[in-house]
């Protein structure tokens, strides 16, 4: 019997090794196939394909928890979802002033980066679990101890995640409070760059935009600084030649709605529409979200600038 008991823990031990070894080899299959889903040039396509696969990619996870391979395709599929698509159902609503759409979208954003969130601080490791929500002193002592060039693309979108949850919760003061904790770690994210530059161009923009965002997000009179926050959409654009769309949409309608400049808005989201989303193949997906916004924005010209 005790033999048997042996040769039994055995044959366990061994079938959970084996399936860890299958899920690493794969992990390295998905890494080296990402490009396919950013390549892809049908949103519809996209939009019903990822969710399917992020649950496979999890369901890995699930059997390999510690596999790092994972967890980055994790936490950057589920912001560019929620980014992508939650989000953009949530816009649709707003515009179409439909309350109840809206506040459910809005609700399921905030799950969706929350995932993000969750993902992201699984690789910082348990100094920023806590750390991150704690004062903007603690935040800084956090970045100066722990924000090596290592950490830069979990704390880029740690920090997009963040942002996010506190652009779809508006209404809670606590979360709020975490805007200023976003912009910092956003902005040593730049400072990294600037002496390690990223080699990942869309990466390279990405803390850009957020910034952009940020600084867009609020009206002048309570902070908001449009002018800080063209300069970064337009140091996003410079950084990807001019090919990364998204980022000129969100520009014209951000900057545009903020400065209450209907010409501007009007003239760089036709530039955005003349400018064919397969100028950057590598990320043409964005560029296909970038073109949908675009026509809903000037879709709304009218009832924006009223």
């Amino acid at each position: 019997m005790r033999l048997a008991l042996v040769l039994l823990l055995a044959a366990a031990s061994a079938a959970c090794d084996i399936g860890q070894l299958t899920v690493n080899t794969t992990s390295k299959v998905l890494l080296r196939a990402q490009p396919s889903l950013q390549q892809e040039s049908d949103y519809e396509l996209a939009r019903q394909a990822i969710p399917g696969t992020l649950k496979t990619i999890e369901s890995f996870w699930i059997v390999d928890p510690g596999n790092e391979r994972l967890i980055r395709l994790l936490t950057e599929g589920f912001c560019q979802y929620g980014t992508g698509f939650v989000e953009d159902d949530w816009e649709e609503a707003k515009l179409k002033q439909d309350l109840a759409a809206s506040e459910y979208h809005n609700e399921r954003a905030t799950k969706i980066f929350n995932r993000c969130l969750n993902y992201a601080l699984r690789t910082l490791g348990p100094r920023w679990q806590k750390e991150l929500f704690g004062t903007q002193e603690v935040v800084a002592k956090l970045l100066l101890k722990q924000g090596g060039q290592r950490r830069r693309f979990a704390m880029l979108f740690a920090a997009l995640a963040l942002g996010s949850i506190v652009n779809h919760n508006l209404n809670q003061p606590d979360l709020l409070a975490y805007l200023p904790t976003v912009q910092k770690v956003l902005e040593h994210v730049l400072e990294m760059d600037k002496r390690w530059p990223e080699k990942n161009l869309a990466h390279a923009a990405l803390p850009h935009i957020a910034l952009g965002m940020v600084h867009s997000g609020r009206p002048k009179a309570m902070g908001g600084d449009p002018d800080r926050a063209k300069h970064h959409f337009e140091e996003a654009l410079r950084l990807t030649n001019n090919r990364f769309l998204l980022a000129r949409t969100l520009m014209a309608y951000r900057v545009g709605l903020a400065n209450n400049d209907r010409k501007f808005f009007h003239d760089q989201l036709k530039l955005v529409l003349e400018t064919a989303p397969s100028v950057w193949p590598e990320q043409r997906l964005a560029n296909e979200v970038a073109h949908r916004k675009a026509r809903r924005y000037l879709s709304k010209e009218k009832e924006l600038f009223q």
